[in-house]
């Protein structure tokens, strides 16, 4: 059942295909239930292009582990968003937000790759990790979700719920 159009970045649905054989690519993950979001202020939209450092706002960055190399960064948070199906229906199930900084003009920004890619992972276990945003990036990321898909944010965990509250 394809409940969004892709055609429009909407979220994801675990795919069917549970068969995994034992030979070449056996460690390949299946980032089919991920989406990326972007939190931009007070604004959080859904970008693909995440999922591969290329988002609307990365591409063209050259990038540094060393905040002080971007002192006039300005904030964004990706957050993972994996998404499960159980006995209600689709839920949100796994979301992690990942801190950076850009710089548009001087085309620089500053972020820890391992963590983007440790906090994918998290999520793709089902974590919730939201503690780190502020009060207006939690709002903008629960209305962002609600307004997705209201049935997905019903049937999602109390720990969401709270951690975005």
């Amino acid at each position: 059942m394809d409940i969004f159009d892709s055609k429009k970045g909407g979220f994801t649905i675990v795919s069917g295909k549970t068969d995994v054989h034992g030979g070449y690519g056996q460690g390949v993950l299946d980032l089919s239930a991920v989406s990326s979001v972007i939190i931009d202020g007070d604004e959080a939209y859904i970008d693909m292009g995440a999922l591969h450092a290329k988002s609307s706002v990365e591409k063209g960055i050259k990038w540094t582990t060393n905040k002080e190399e971007v002192p006039n960064g300005k904030p964004y948070w990706v957050v993972w968003v994996t998404v499960d199906r159980n006995e209600a229906g689709p839920y949100y199930a796994g979301v992690t937000a990942c801190y950076m900084e850009i710089d548009r003009e001087a085309r620089r920004g500053y972020k820890i790759l391992a963590d983007h890619v440790n906090r994918m992972d998290y999520s793709m276990k089902r974590r919730i990790m939201v503690s780190e945003l502020n009060e207006k990036e939690k709002a903008a990321l629960k209305k962002m979700l609600i307004e997705h898909n209201e049935e997905m944010w019903n049937n999602s965990s109390a720990e969401l719920k709270e951690g975005l509250a």
